[in-house]
């Protein structure tokens, strides 16, 4: 799976990263190595939240854009 990551120059030095398709996740990193390193982290952290299945047949699961 590829995933776009948005690379960004932080002011005081080192980069920061965010994911466009994964609201939230972003991370930092003080050369590019270790950047890419956290964000690799961040994406699994990002995707390993667990979600309860719905219990009862009125629980729905809806998709919404923001």
């Amino acid at each position: 799976m590829k995933i776009k990551v948005i690379v960004h120059e932080a002011e005081e030095g080192g980069f920061w990263a965010e994911v466009p398709a994964i609201p939230g996740c972003a991370t930092q990193g003080e050369t590019l190595e270790e950047l890419l390193k956290n964000v690799h982290e961040a994406i699994e952290g990002c995707l390993s939240v667990e979600v309860d299945t719905p219990t009862a047949e009125t629980d729905r699961v809806l998709e919404i854009a923001i």
